[in-house]
C-alpha cells in the first residue's frame, strides 16, 4: 500500500490514464498542451495569489516590508473583489472547457445543412463553396472537436470577462452613482473608450446606451455560457428562465388559480441588470460569491496543498493499515479514506475517481462485486460533503445564510455525519459476512507505528485548523490562512530534513529564531527588518523612493535617512513576537538548508505524482533536466502546482455560485419570496411530512448532475423559508436541504458520482448507482429524524421562543443543557442511541443479512423497527395527516410518546436480531458463514 500502485492481482489495473479518461468523460475538460498549459498555470497561480492575499490582508491589497510597514497598492470594495473573483473563474472556464465539440444539436444541423447543399447543388457549386467556407470559419472560431485547442471565440470571451473586472476597478465611482440613479445615467461606450469617439455614428444604438448596462448584459450572458460549459445546460436553462421570468412575470394574471401568486410587478431590463450585476446582496456577485471569496476558495487551496504534499496517499494507507485486516477490510478502509478526502475536496466525482483508483480494485480483489465496490466508494465520497470540519463548501454557505458561528455549524453537523458513515460501515460488514469476505494480509499493509512516524506532519494542519476555528474562534479565512502557512512550513521543514541535514537545519532555525528574538528586543523589529533598515540607511535612493509614494507607506524616515524603528521591548514580548513568526522562520530555515544541500533526498516527504511530473516537464522545457532532482526546485514546483490545482478545482465552484446567485437575486428584486412561501405552504396542505417529501424530491431532482452547492443555494432560497414557517429549526432546514442535495450525486438515473465509480470499477453504471443509493439510504432517513427531533443535532428550543423570530427559536446546546438530565436523556441521548440502532436495522433491511439471511417478512419488520428507532415522530405525523384526510383530528407528538415508540422499535429490533443470530449459529442453516467480526 505504500508504492502508489493502482492495480489488483486479478489484472484489473487502474492506471492514471484511465483515471484521467473517466474524469475527462464526466467533467469534459480540455487536454491542453504547450503555451495553453502555461497560460492556465499563470492565470491559476495568479488567482490563488490574489485569494491568499485577501486571506492575509483583507480587502486592502498591500505588502508588508520589514522595517517599513504596509505598502498599500489598492483598497477595494466587496463588489470589486467579487467581480475580480468571478472574472478569474470566467477566464479559466473559457480556457479549460470547450464551447462546442461538434456533437451538439446545432453542430449536427449545420453539418447536415452542408451535406444537403452538396446533395442538391453538388460540391463544386458556388453556393456549396460559400456554405462550406462559412462552416469552416465557424468551426475555426467555435469548434474544438478534439478538446485540445483554445478557439478564437474563447479569447473574445476572455477579453470581455477581463473588461468586466477592469470596469469595476477603474470606474467604481460611476458604478456607485448608478446604483442610486439607475444604469441609464451611465456614460455611453464612446465616452468610456474615447478613441471610439470618431466612429460613434457607426455604433448605432450603442452610442446612446449606457456602457454599464451593456457590460452588465454581456457579463450575465458570459456567466450563462460558462455555466453551460462547466456545469450543465440544465442549470443554464433554469437560471435563464428565472431572468426571463423577472422581465415577463408581470404577464401572469393575478387571479389565475395557483399560479396567480407568481405574478410580479413590472421590471425593466436596466433594473434587472442593475440588481443582478451591480449588487452584493443578490445576483451574480451576491452572497454565494461572497462566500466563495471569503471561505470556499481558501479551503479548496488548503485541500490542494494537502493533496499535492502526498497527504492523500498517506491517509489511504493509514485507513488500510487501521482496518485492512478486518472482515471486509478494504471496503471499510475505503469508507474512512473517502470520507476524509471528500470533506476536504468537496467534489464527489473527483474524490470518487482519485480515491477509488486505489480502493475499488482492492475491494474487488477481496470478493466484493464490481457494482458493490463502486457503490461503496461513491457513497462514502459523496458523504464527505456532510462530514465536518470542512464539509466541502457547504459549511461556509450555511454559516453565511444562517448567520451562525462556524463552530455551531460543526457541532450540529457532526452526529448525523457519524451516523451516516457508521451505517455504511455496518452495511459493508454485513455484506462481508454474507459473502464470506475477509481482509487483506498484514504484509500488504503499512505498519501503523512506522506510518505515523513518517507522516505525522500531515495531521498537524488539520489539528491547527480545528484549533483556530473552534478554540481561538478566528474567522474562517484567517484560520485557513494560518493553516496554509503551517502546511508550507511543515512541508519545507520535511523537505529539508535528512540524516545529514538535521543538525544543520536545527542550527539554522535556532539561529534565525534567536536573532529574531534579539533584534525584536533591541529594536522592535525582526532580524530582516533590522537588516532592511540598515540597507535603507546605506542607500541614498530609498529616501527619494519613499517620498514619491508618500501616504502609501506606513513608516517614517529619520533625519539620517533611515527608517524609524519602534524601539526596544521586553524580552518576553520579543520572544512572543518571534514565536508569532515561527512559520516564516521555519520556511526560511528550510530554504537555506536546501540551498546548501540541493540534491537532498528527503526520507519522509513523498510529493503527489503530479508534482514530480511537473518538475520533470518544466526542467526539460528549460533545458535543465537535473533540476527535477533539486530539492528547492521541487519545493517551488509543489507550491506552484498546488496553487494551480486549487484554481482548477475552484473554477466550477466559482461559476456555480455565480450562476446560482441569480436565482435568489430574481426572487429578491421581484418580491416573489413571500408569495412562493404561500404557494408551497398551500401545496403542502399544512402537512410537515408532505413538505419534507416535496423538499427531498426537489433536492434530488434538481441536484442530478449539478454541484451540491448549486442545489443548496437554489433550494434554500425557494424552500427554506417554507420549512421555517412550519417551525423547523433554521439550521435543521438548511442541513436537510444539503443532505438531499448530496444524495442527488448517487441517485439513478444520473448519479454522477456512481457513474464515475463505475468507470473505475468497470461495472454497470445503473447497478452501481442502485448500490450507492442503497448504501446511502440512511442519509435519506436521518434528515427526517433530526427535523422531528432536533436534539439529534444538538438543537434545543429556547424557553422564550414565543417572543423570538422563527429562525431564533432554537439554539445549539451547551454544557448546562447536557447536564440537565431531564432534558438530555429523553431528547438527546435516547434519540441518538435510537438513530445508531436504527441504521443497524436499516443495514439488515438493505443487505438482507445480519448473522444469517433475512427473509422478506423480516426485512419489513427490520424496516419498521428502524423507522420507530430513528424517527417515530415522522410516523406519528404521517398517521395524523392521514387521519386528517378523513376528518379525524390528530394530536401532538409528545416526548413520552416518542420514548414509548422508540422502546417498541428497540424491542422489535432486539427480537429480530436475537432470532437472526440464533439462526446464524445453526450449522444446518448457515453452514460456513463466520460470525461477524
Amino acid at each position: 500500500m505504500t508504492d502508489n500502485t493502482r492495480s489488483d492481482d486479478g489484472g484489473e489495473a487502474v492506471s492514471d490514464e484511465e483515471v484521467d479518461e473517466v474524469l475527462q468523460e464526466i467533467e469534459r475538460k480540455r487536454s491542453l498542451t504547450g503555451w495553453a498549459v502555461v497560460l492556465v498555470a499563470l492565470i491559476g497561480i495568479s488567482f490563488s495569489v490574489f485569494q491568499m492575499w485577501l486571506a492575509a490582508k483583507g480587502f486592502v491589497l498591500s505588502i508588508s516590508l520589514p522595517g517599513v510597514g504596509d505598502v498599500v497598492f489598492a483598497s477595494l470594495q466587496l463588489l470589486q473583489i467579487n467581480a475580480v473573483h468571478v472574472s478569474f473563474g470566467l477566464i479559466l472556464t473559457f480556457l479549460l472547457y470547450p464551447g462546442s465539440t461538434g456533437d451538439g444539436p446545432l453542430s449536427r444541423r449545420c453539418i447536415a445543412l452542408g451535406s444537403l447543399v452538396d446533395e442538391k447543388l453538388g460540391p463544386e457549386h458556388p453556393m456549396s463553396r460559400v456554405v462550406h467556407a462559412i462552416g469552416s470559419a465557424l468551426a475555426w472560431a467555435f469548434l474544438d472537436a478534439e478538446m485540445d485547442r483554445v478557439t478564437p471565440s474563447d479569447f473574445v470571451f476572455m477579453v470581455l470577462s477581463a473588461l468586466s473586472a477592469a470596469y469595476f476597478i477603474t470606474d467604481f465611482d460611476e458604478i456607485q452613482r448608478m446604483r442610486a440613479l439607475g444604469l441609464e445615467r451611465g456614460r455611453p461606450i464612446q465616452d468610456v473608450f474615447t478613441f471610439l469617439e470618431p466612429i460613434a455614428g457607426l455604433l448605432g444604438p450603442l452610442a446612446d446606451t449606457s456602457y454599464a448596462f451593456v457590460l452588465g448584459v454581456v457579463g450575465v450572458l458570459l456567466v450563462l455560457e460558462a455555466t453551460r460549459r462547466a456545469i450543465s445546460l440544465w442549470l443554464m436553462v433554469i437560471v435563464a428562465a428565472f431572468i426571463v421570468y423577472a422581465r415577463f412575470g408581470v404577464l401572469i394574471p393575478q387571479d389565475a388559480a395557483y399560479v396567480g401568486v407568481l405574478s410580479i410587478p413590472e421590471l425593466s431590463w436596466p433594473s434587472i441588470i442593475q440588481n443582478l450585476w451591480y449588487n452584493t446582496e443578490n445576483g451574480v456577485f451576491g452572497i454565494p460569491v461572497t462566500v466563495s471569496v471569503q471561505f470556499i476558495y481558501i479551503f479548496i487551496l488548503f485541500g490542494a496543498f494537502l493533496e499535492m504534499s502526498g497527504a492523500g496517499q498517506w491517509f489511504i494507507d493509514l485507513a488500510y493499515g487501521a482496518t485492512g485486516t478486518r472482515k471486509g477490510g478494504p471496503a471499510k478502509a475505503s469508507i474512512l479514506a473517502s470520507g476524509f478526502m471528500g470533506t476536504i475536496s468537496g467534489s464527489s466525482i473527483a474524490n470518487t475517481v482519485t480515491t477509488g483508483a486505489f480502493t475499488i480494485p482492492l475491494m474487488k480483489r477481496s470478493g466484493y462485486s464490481p457494482e458493490f465496490s463502486g457503490g461503496v466508494e461513491a457513497s462514502a465520497s459523496s458523504g464527505g460533503q456532510i462530514l465536518p470540519p470542512v464539509m466541502g463548501a457547504a459549511a461556509f454557505l450555511i454559516v453565511q445564510y444562517t448567520a451562525t458561528p462556524f463552530a455551531d455549524v460543526i457541532v450540529v453537523a457532526t452526529i448525523p455525519a457519524i451516523v451516516f458513515f457508521f451505517g455504511v460501515w455496518v452495511m459493508v460488514h454485513f455484506e462481508a459476512v454474507k459473502e464470506d469476505i475477509g481482509g487483506l494480509d498484514s504484509s500488504e499493509l503499512v505498519d501503523l507505528r512506522s506510518h505515523f512516524r513518517s507522516g505525522w506532519f500531515y495531521l498537524v494542519p488539520l489539528g491547527l485548523l480545528l484549533y483556530y476555528l473552534i478554540i481561538e474562534r478566528l474567522s474562517v479565512a484567517r484560520s485557513a490562512w494560518f493553516t496554509l502557512i503551517a502546511i508550507g512550513a511543515l512541508i519545507t521543514l520535511v523537505a529539508a530534513y535528512g540524516d545529514e541535514t538535521r543538525a544543520r537545519l536545527g542550527i539554522t532555525f535556532a539561529s534565525l529564531f534567536g536573532l529574531t528574538t534579539l533584534t525584536q528586543s533591541l529594536t522592535g523589529v525582526g532580524v530582516f527588518g533590522y537588516l532592511f533598515n540598515r540597507l535603507v540607511q546605506a542607500t541614498t535612493a530609498f529616501p527619494a523612493l519613499f517620498s514619491r509614494i508618500d501616504g502609501l507607506v506606513a513608516a517614517d524616515l529619520t533625519a539620517e535617512g533611515a527608517l524609524a524603528l519602534p524601539g526596544s521591548q521586553p524580552l518576553g514580548s520579543a520572544f512572543s513576537a518571534a514565536l508569532g513568526n515561527v512559520g516564516t522562520i521555519i520556511i526560511l530555515a528550510g530554504v537555506l538548508t536546501l540551498i546548501t544541500r540541493p540534491r537532498l533526498d528527503s526520507p519522509l516527504l513523498s510529493f503527489d505524482g503530479a508534482v514530480d511530473d511537473t518538475a520533470e516537464t518544466t526542467a526539460d522545457a528549460v533545458g535543465r533536466p537535473d533540476l527535477a532532482s533539486n530539492g528547492l526546485y521541487r519545493l517551488g514546483v509543489f507550491v506552484g502546482k498546488s496553487m494551480e490545482s486549487g484554481a482548477r478545482t475552484a473554477v466550477p465552484v466559482v461559476i456555480a455560485v455565480a450562476a446560482a446567485g441569480i436565482i435568489p437575486g430574481v426572487i429578491s428584486v421581484s418580491g416573489l419570496g413571500p408569495n412562493l412561501v404561500s404557494l408551497i405552504t398551500a401545496v403542502a396542505g399544512g402537512s410537515l411530512v408532505l413538505l419534507l417529501l416535496v423538499t427531498a424530491f426537489s433536492s434530488i431532482i434538481l441536484g442530478m448532475g449539478m454541484p451540491t452547492t448549486v442545489t443548496y443555494i437554489i433550494l434554500v432560497s425557494l424552500l427554506a423559508p417554507a420549512l421555517t414557517e412550519f417551525g423547523v429549526p433554521l439550521l435543521a432546514a438548511h442541513l436537510f436541504i444539503l443532505y438531499f442535495g448530496v444524495i442527488a450525486d448517487i441517485t439513478p438515473p444520473v448519479a454522477v458520482a456512481a457513474y464515475a465509480a463505475s468507470g473505475v470499477a468497470k461495472s454497470d453504471a445503473f447497478e452501481t448507482g442502485i448500490e450507492a443509493f442503497s448504501l446511502s439510504l440512511n442519509k435519506a432517513i436521518v434528515p427526517f429524524a433530526f427535523i422531528v427531533t432536533p436534539g439529534i443535532i444538538l438543537l434545543r428550543r429556547n424557553p422564550d421562543a414565543a417572543s423570538l423570530d422563527i429562525g431564533d427559536k432554537y439554539r445549539v446546546v451547551g454544557t448546562a443543557d447536557l447536564l440537565d438530565v431531564g432534558y438530555a436523556i429523553p431528547e438527546i441521548l435516547i434519540p441518538v442511541i435510537g438513530v445508531f440502532l436504527g441504521v443497524v436495522a436499516l443495514a439488515a433491511t438493505v443487505i438482507g443479512f445480519a448473522y444469517a439471511p433475512v427473509s422478506r417478512g423480516e426485512r419489513g419488520a427490520f424496516a419498521f423497527s428502524s423507522l420507530l428507532l430513528m424517527a417515530p415522530g415522522l410516523a406519528v405525523s404521517g398517521a395524523y395527516d392521514i387521519l386528517g384526510l378523513v376528518g379525524i383530528a390528530g394530536g401532538e407528538m409528545t416526548v413520552l410518546l416518542d420514548i414509548v415508540l422508540r422502546g417498541v422499535g428497540l424491542a422489535l429490533f432486539l427480537f429480530l436480531m436475537a432470532k437472526n443470530r440464533q439462526r446464524g449459529g445453526d450449522p444446518a442453516t448457515q453452514a460456513g458463514t463466520p460470525e461477524p467480526a
